[in-house]
């Protein structure tokens, strides 16, 4: 992956090729590198697993090792991925170990469009991209063991059938099970040939869709023997604590730092002041703790790239852009002609909406374990990572070498939400390791880690919708004002796309509703903060203004939410079945004295999903509470049920705790918050009765990641709508703003 390195202002500039993003996409022509077979056409016999391909190997005792190409942190595709393949290898489930891929894109690239091949898990599509390679290299496979039995008993191949790993003849009655057939069939230097005609309809599946298999990760997770990377311990290792610079690009200053004072601390071993903070090295996490906690630093603050911003302050900027007709613009959607449809409508109806700087608040702190070989050219890298490849690039060309000499060690993440993709952590204990010749084990705390925050952006929205003398909608427009996710996040992709911003405009487009002149556009603000993606991305803070506006477009046209969505998605079979399907669970129509009910539809990479919130209101104190939040969703085919709801779950908590409570703001460039008790997260206590339903259709499956997130906050300021009939269009909807409003 060629990739140039620049550490400047105490931040480290990657320039990576698209070459190097697409080189893994080669995966959806299903002919998978047998990577790791000695020679090609040798059987490698029963004293070692036999590798059928880049995803799956099978063991004498039956054994079937199944490679998972993505990070898991608490999704599931640790389970599902591999599940995929064992279900067109016909392998006994009970029989499966599963393995983390390591960095390597050419082998184990993500092949969906978002990514050209990227190794990264994001966006919620890695049981969309992988699905298909997977299948095909479990039919690969199998066809292989078919051939290598047909041969020995000498039968055709058609005669043979496959079941938990045991492939049978019924005509002699004959029997014999994949890992002896590993024993003696040759694997071919060039995989065999399959197509989508070789793999099974859905109605022939036995793993899929099945409600009794659990997840694979669950019982280490329960039992205390799953790694994450916090837990990772290394011969020789030191521990380092790092200070972060209060902003991106501020340096300690020549001397600005209390060195003496904190070498005097029991088991500090060393300071070093870095361009991106300053580390103090010992022998355990209580004394590089205490070491930090004793530093006094004075920061260069001449290269902070956010010196001077007041996120309070640049509303006013951001207020401004949206309304100014000359703001430099990137259109993100577009049909009809959305300035003639609201000139020549009978109504007119417009607002504004924002949202706050977010925190990802994962629950395991950024952590890595580094060790850097003596002649500092290559390295190990222990760590949980969503991007183990971009690690690895990042990491090459600090130490001046290839990323193959870079070795991620993948482990479970306590939790990434896009915050695990960018690898700082891994990044500092490697120059720290480098330094020091040792292998070293860092650990941010969370002051640290809200420090050096890549938050979700604050974003303003202007919404303008025209309606003809029916109250039908002739004309819309949205225009986000933000700062660009993708510039920071991913800029070969900004680049090359001429300035779009892939990340923080999803969700601007109206593709399911039948609005016949619509425009959707985003006015990008520069302001220096280390905007990143953030569970949702910008389909989060996009479908929140979108679908609250709608409601109000709805209360202007003197249509009932439901039955206007209803009719705009007529066309829209899925979309159209979601909202009916939320609708009857929730018995949205009925009344519910002293509650509101809210209503929102949304879309993100192809899944489809309403949700309904039941809320209450204390109009002395301010604050919402939500009782019950509904939601369908259809993700096409559903790999496990069960945790298809859990992820409805688990993102819909997410989404109200963004909702309701979550929110930083900046001065001086520098995050105003520090650990929980100035960022607080929803409790648990708080958390409302869930309700799923999965609409299950075999179209292809998408992800789930996300799509409970992007459908919570506009179900709520709709439901709130309902119950006072004042609008909140700020999120989070905290206790002051409801009063505000009510006022």
């Amino acid at each position: 992956m060629p990739m140039t390195i620049h550490i400047k202002n105490g931040s480290i500039d990657t320039d990576i090729s698209r070459r190097g993003f697409v080189a893994g996409s080669a995966g959806m022509t299903f002919a998978f590198t047998l990577g790791g077979l000695s020679r090609g056409g040798e059987a490698l016999g029963a004293t070692q697993p036999t590798k059928f391909n880049a995803f799956v190997s099978i063991a004498a005792d039956n054994t079937v090792t199944i490679v998972c190409p993505a990070a898991e942190m608490g999704q599931g595709v640790y389970t599902a991925l591999p599940l995929i393949l064992a279900e067109e290898l016909d392998a006994d489930w009970s029989k499966v170990k599963i393995e983390f891929a390591p960095a390597n894109p050419k082998l184990y690239g993500n092949p969906h469009h978002l990514f050209h091949g990227a190794q990264i898990t994001a966006a919620s599509v890695a049981v969309a991209g992988y699905f298909m390679p997977l299948r095909m290299a479990g039919a690969q496979a199998r066809k292989v063991l078919l051939d290598a039995a047909a041969d020995k008993w000498k039968v055709p191949v058609a005669e043979l059938t496959t079941d938990k790993s045991t492939i049978s003849h019924k005509k002699s009655g004959k029997r014999i099970s994949y890992g002896e057939v590993a024993g003696f069939a040759t694997v071919p230097a060039e995989p065999p040939k399959v197509s989508e005609a070789d793999l099974k309809k859905p109605s022939q599946f036995k793993l899929i869709g099945r409600k009794d298999i659990g997840r694979s990760d669950v019982p280490a997770k329960v039992n205390g023997s799953a790694k994450y990377g916090i837990d990772v311990q290394v011969p020789g290792m030191v521990y380092a604590s790092v200070l972060q610079s209060p902003m991106e690009g501020a340096k300690p200053k020549d001397g600005g730092v209390n060195i003496p004072d904190v070498m005097k601390i029991k088991g500090v071993s060393k300071v070093i002041p870095l361009p991106f903070g300053v580390a103090v090295i010992g022998d355990s996490v209580e004394a590089t703790r205490s070491g930090v906690e004793a530093l006094k630093v004075t920061w260069d603050t001449s290269g902070a790239t956010a010196a001077g911003f007041d996120s309070e302050k640049a509303k006013a900027d951001y207020a401004a852009k949206g309304k100014d007709p000359n703001a430099e613009t990137k259109v993100e959607y577009q049909v009809g002609d959305a300035k003639a449809g609201l000139s020549g409508a009978a109504k007119t109806v417009e607002a504004a909406y924002w949202t706050e700087y977010t925190y990802h608040a994962q629950m395991e702190p950024m952590n890595a374990v580094a060790q850097v070989s003596e002649d500092g050219k290559s390295a190990d890298i222990w760590t949980g990572s969503q991007f183990g490849a971009l690690a690895a690039g990042i990491i090459s060309g600090i130490l001046k070498t290839t990323p193959d000499q870079i070795r991620v060690h993948q482990q479970f993440l306590g939790g990434g939400y896009g915050r695990r993709i960018w690898p700082d952590a891994a990044i500092q204990a490697t120059i720290l390791s480098n330094i020091i010749k040792k292998p070293v084990k860092l650990i941010l705390t969370r002051e640290e880690d809200i420090a050096a925050a890549r938050p979700r952006p604050m974003t303003h929205h202007l919404l303008k919708a025209g309606l003809d003398a029916k109250g039908n909608v002739v004309g819309w427009h949205h225009r986000l004002v933000s700062e660009n996710v993708d510039a920071v996040a991913a800029p070969p992709r900004f680049k090359a796309t001429g300035g779009k911003d892939y990340i923080g405009a999803r969700g601007l487009d109206q593709a399911f509703y039948a609005i016949p002149n619509a425009l959707a556009e985003y006015v990008r603000e520069n302001r220096g903060m280390r905007v990143h993606a953030w569970r949702g991305i910008g389909s989060g803070y996009n479908k929140f203004a979108a679908e609250a506006f709608l409601d109000e477009v709805a209360a202007s046209a003197g249509k009932d939410p439901l039955a206007l969505r209803l009719e705009l998605t007529k066309d829209k079979p899925r979309a159209n079945a979601v909202i009916k399907a939320v609708a009857a669970m929730s018995d949205f129509k009925k009344k519910r004295p002293g509650h509101g009910m809210g209503l929102a539809f949304s879309d993100y990479h192809d899944t489809l999903s309403a949700g309904v919130a039941e809320i209450s209101l204390d109009a002395k104190t301010g604050k919402i509470k939500v009782h019950n939040f509904w939601i369908a969703v259809d993700p096409g085919v559903v790999i496990q049920p069960d945790n298809v709801h859990a992820q409805l779950e688990s993102s819909v908590v997410y989404g109200l705790s963004a909702a309701l409570i979550e929110e930083f703001a900046v001065k001086d460039g520098a995050v105003q918050a520090s650990n929980f008790d100035s960022y607080p997260v929803m409790r648990m206590s708080e958390v409302p009765e869930i309700h799923t339903r999965i609409v299950a259709t075999n179209n292809p499956p998408s992800g789930m990641g996300e799509i409970g997130v992007v459908t919570v906050a506009p179900a709520i300021a709709n439901a709130v709508f309902q119950l006072t009939g004042k609008r909140l269009r700020h999120v989070p909807m905290t206790a002051e703003r409801v009063k505000k409003a009510l006022a």
